[in-house]
């Protein structure tokens, strides 16, 4: 048990709904604290993405509903242990939020666990923390990677300093075992 332990996942409306509850729920299972926080405190509306025959990317249906525990701007990340981002849309939108940008900085600088899947990894991108770094993310996004400086791997889980990405939820339980493991050290 890790007693009270926080953990803060940032996430959005269209998020995957694999990716933001596998993660809470495992990390709920190992005794951490994890609050879900968005841009507003309100319900949010999960999507699920996956591959149809005939189509030449992804699908997506709708979700769970899930609700956000803290507003982005109300997050104090001194008090967090570590940061994950799950992928889905959201991290298209929540790449625009400064707030959003300015914790991961503060994850980053503070050499915090973060673990960021899929979609994720844009929104390190936006924060600028991938310069010069090498990380995972769901294969579409290598030119977004490049393009900040950074260097594509395509890993089911990457860590590099302190920070675990992969390519999607079918990398979850390489990618949540490499988390853990930061955690623990």
């Amino acid at each position: 048990m890790v007693g009270t332990v926080r953990i803060l996942l940032i996430t959005g409306d269209a998020a995957e709904d694999l990716e933001v509850m596998y993660p809470y729920q495992r990390l709920l299972e190992e005794g951490y604290e994890v609050h879900i926080a968005a841009p507003a405190v309100k319900k949010l509306q999960f999507v699920v993405h996956d591959f149809v025959d005939g189509f030449d990317t992804y699908t997506e249906k709708l979700g769970h509903t899930w609700p956000a525990d803290i507003a982005l701007d109300e997050v104090n990340p001194a008090d967090y242990a570590a940061l994950v981002i799950p992928g889905g849309r959201a991290p298209e939108y929540l790449r625009n939020n400064e707030t959003c940008r300015n914790l991961v900085r503060h994850f980053t600088t503070e050499r915090k666990p973060i673990a960021a899947l899929c979609h994720g990894p844009l929104i390190l991108a936006a924060a600028g923390v991938l310069t010069g770094r090498s990380c995972s993310a769901y294969p579409a996004l290598a030119p977004d990677i490049e393009a900040v400086g950074g260097k594509f791997v395509d890993s089911e889980a990457h860590v590099e300093d302190r920070v675990v990405t992969g390519r999607a939820w079918p990398d979850h339980p390489a990618w949540m075992r490499a988390f853990l493991q930061l955690l623990r050290e």
